[in-house]
């Protein structure tokens, strides 16, 4: 495609320019060659403004040789040493892609006027930081927070409690603000994939062209019109990928090239701090710039000192970047959040005891220290919340698999507060269970048994299979049978984070692994759920692996065993160490590392669901996903995409490869159909569009979690744009080999044009699935399903 549109540029440029003395003229070749690689930023900004006026959709053919040459002249026109470039561009292309995808997005967008989806999620989200409550979800903040911003910038209280899909809204809740974000995000993508197409030398019909494609999908439109995550993920990541590109055109060290490597990398991370999938879009943008940094290494003309050096502040640039953008945004969650919430549990204790009224109004008044006496409750500190609980059941004389139990008294991980999580600390040659006169402290390294406070059995581990995992050993509460099996109630409290507390066992804050003297077994939370008998508790085992998470546990709460006797004693040992009755304090980077921690162990693990889908269903679009349906009529928003643009994409992907194919085995037998530098701009193309395509799509084989259509979305992104790429690919070709190659590439259009009316027809007709706005009859929600996967719903006759 030759389309033409003129650009409007408006230039606005304030150079700061610093005089200094001129430095000697340094010698040798060596060094004037260094100094001849450099390039003012207001020389690239002419050599910009002389390639805008070139018309022609074929990029301009210069040698290494010229554009260095050219470099070279250029720099000697320049007598400043250092100057400051700020260039404003507006392109009409880009304007009338943003101007058109807005009004998509944007479209009755308080539409409908009810819960969408998982706006379920996100919409309580928000409403929790608006009222500064703690909440934990595996994904990090930056996507959520943005939309709060918006929507407190409004005045929104976060009062409305999003209860389930369907839920209309009332009216104090602001809804175009609350789905201002994402849609916003959505608009500003067409005119980035615009501009990426372009920075890799397509042609400005072919640029256009994957703009409008991206304005035309389905998915990618009803995705950008709700509080949901992934319009903000792929803005950021395009973003990102652009100015990497113009990163590294950029001239080392200029202002302009610390510009460029700064908001590539806030993007790239920005994108991570949407979802964690983002980093996807991170690695892509690091293989870019460890392919340009490798295409460097043959050019002679730089010295090894200064090919390092430029590697290294890339290095600590894109690194110091990304650290202070991820730490910066968890600093502002953490800030946000500050009381308790209803996701507080599953955080550690002393987490909990930092929110302000959060664990530290239950334990008010409890002791510190914990000693011979303590009664206290233990929490499995990492993964799932659950305490360590016992009950007067016993295990089964046989499993179903046939292997036999200890019949001994059960021992569980329950998840809820309940009186049979207590246990007793004792001192293993004292017979009483009460506080002493004198405190007796337990230390790092001593030796207890913990008794059921309920039942006054010992906890026992022994030589016998754990019932769910045969590989550990059984732990239950000791009953004597008087039969030959002792027991083995000895344990030895093993302090992993003892030197902040001097080596004290103290409730909450000290992290704790019990190790059964007997068999060197840690007390292990497995993650295995026991059957009925077990009263589908959790199980507990001793594992002779006792370096894993599993086996950590601490004190949550704590109190000293009272006797009537000894009531001046209590008060006494009360009046000592407390825990205290403000929040604890606890500092940042012990909530960054341990919530960054809590998000990789609750990953996603969902049962199936009736939408979801398999990652070899996606490119065809076998299934799609029901978001909302009016009680009222059959109108509904239902994901799908563009059924031309994925199946197209989808070929375009086979035609790359077969392109590239074609041209290795060519090249193998030294015919070269391409010119050196066509053939450098096949390869980029592929190596950013098809690696893009591949990094985003390949890992969900591999997952195991439940997965939905639109976890395709930022593969689909890259597809869209190698589908543009082959198009304005199968031009160059016919020019060069077809004779009578005008005729051809008038057909060639023809069919372009053609297909792209497809696009247009199947966005218009299912457009109706995007907005939801448009009542249907039963028939007509059967006319468009075009696919018997296709679940679409009919309410009404």
């Amino acid at each position: 495609m030759e389309t033409t549109v003129s650009e409007a540029t408006d230039t606005t440029t304030t150079a700061v320019r610093s005089r200094k003395t001129q430095k000697k003229a340094q010698k040798g070749s060596e060094e004037s060659a260094t100094v001849n690689e450099q390039r003012s930023p207001s020389m690239e900004t002419a050599v910009n403004e002389r390639h805008h006026k070139l018309k022609s959709d074929e990029p301009v053919k210069r040698s290494p040789a010229e554009a260095i040459s050219e470099r070279n002249g250029a720099f000697e026109e320049v007598d400043d040493r250092f100057s400051i470039s700020i260039r404003l561009q507006f392109n009409a292309a880009t304007v009338g892609l943003f101007l058109l995808s807005f009004l998509t997005r944007f479209y009755r967008i308080t539409h409908p006027r009810g819960v969408v989806f998982d706006e379920i999620h996100f919409g309580k989200f928000v409403s929790l930081y608006l009222k500064n409550t703690f909440y934990f979800d595996q994904h990090p903040p930056l996507g959520k927070l943005m939309i709060a911003g918006a929507a407190g910038a409004v005045g929104y209280s976060g009062s409305f409690e999003f209860p389930k899909i369907g839920s209309e809204y009332d009216a104090s809740v602001p809804i175009l603000a609350l789905r201002f974000v994402p849609a916003l995000c959505g608009s500003l993508l067409a005119p980035i994939v615009y501009s990426i197409l372009r920075q890799v030398k397509l042609g400005q019909g072919v640029s256009i062209l994957g703009g409008l494609l991206i304005i035309l999908d389905n998915a990618l439109l009803t995705h950008s019109r709700f509080i949901l995550m992934e319009s903000m993920l792929l803005f950021f990541a395009a973003l990102g990928i652009l100015t990497v590109l113009k990163f590294l055109q950029a001239d080392p060290f200029s202002a302009r090239w610390w510009i460029l490597g700064t908001i590539a990398s806030a993007s790239l991370t920005a994108a991570v701090c949407v979802k964690f999938v983002g980093f996807y879009s991170y690695l892509l943008a690091m293989y870019i710039i460890g392919r340009h940094v490798w295409m460097e290494l043959p050019d002679r003309r730089r010295s090894n000192a200064s090919i390092l050096l430029k590697v290294i502040t890339k290095s600590l640039l894109i690194v110091g970047v990304s650290l202070a953008v991820y730490i910066g945004c968890f600093y502002l969650h953490f800030a946000t959040l500050y009381k308790a919430g209803p996701h507080d549990n599953v955080m550690t204790s002393a987490f909990q005891a930092s929110l302000e009224g959060g664990l530290a109004s239950i334990t008010k008044g409890q002791p510190l220290r914990v000693q011979h006496g303590s009664q206290i409750t233990l929490k499995h500190t990492h993964g799932r919340v659950c305490w360590l609980h016992s009950h007067t059941h016993v295990y089964p004389i046989k499993y179903k698999d046939g292997r036999g139990s200890s019949h001994q008294q059960q021992v569980t991980c329950y998840g809820f507060k309940d009186v049979n999580n207590w246990w007793i600390v004792k001192r293993p040659n004292k017979d009483s269970l009460m506080v002493d006169d004198e405190p007796d402290y337990i230390e790092h390294g001593d030796v207890i048994q913990l008794v059921h406070g309920v039942t006054s059995r010992a906890l026992n581990s022994h030589d016998v299979a754990s019932p769910m995992s045969p590989l550990c050993q059984e732990v239950s509460c000791y009953i004597d049978y008087n039969i030959s099996m002792p027991a083995n109630l000895l344990w030895r409290v093993e302090l992993l984070n003892g030197k902040e507390s001097k080596n004290k066992w103290h409730a909450i804050t000290s992290q704790v692994r019990l190790v059964h003297v007997n068999t060197t077994a840690a007390l292990k939370y497995t993650g295995e759920q026991l059957p009925d008998w077990g009263y589908n508790q959790f199980e507990v085992a001793a594992d002779r692996r006792q370096q894993t998470i599993d086996t950590i546990w601490n004190v949550e709460e704590h109190r000293y065993t009272q006797h009537k006797d000894k009531k001046d004693v209590l008060n006494k040992l009360l009046a000592t160490e407390m825990i205290p009755t403000e929040p604890t304090k606890l500092s940042f980077w012990n909530k960054f590392s341990e919530l960054q921690l809590k998000m990789l162990l609750h990953a996603d693990k969902l049962e199936s669901h009736m939408y979801s889908s398999e990652p070899h269903e996606w490119p065809l679009m076998d299934k799609g996903i029901a978001y909302w349906i009016d009680g009222d009529s059959n109108a509904q928003v239902h994901l799908l995409g563009n059924l031309v643009i994925w199946y197209s994409a989808t070929m375009a992907i086979v035609l790359y490869v077969a392109f590239l194919v074609f041209y290795l085995i060519r090249r193998r037998r030294e015919i070269y159909d391409l010119e050196p530098v066509e053939w450098d701009r096949f390869r980029l193309g592929g190596e950013i569009f098809l690696a893009g395509y591949l990094i985003h799509y390949l890992p969900y084989f591999f997952m195991e979690r439940t997965l939905f259509l639109y976890n395709y979305l930022p593969a689909l992104l890259f597809k869209v744009m190698l589908l543009c790429f082959v198009v304005d690919h199968c031009q160059l070709a016919l020019r060069k080999f077809v004779k009578q190659s005008s005729l051809v590439i008038g057909i060639f259009r023809a069919i372009v044009v053609a297909w792209f009316a497809g696009v247009l027809y199947f966005f218009q007709r299912y457009s109706v699935l995007s907005y939801g706005t448009t009542a249907l009859s039963a028939d007509d929600v059967l006319e468009l399903r075009l696919k018997d996967t296709w679940d679409l719903i009919v309410h009404k006759p």
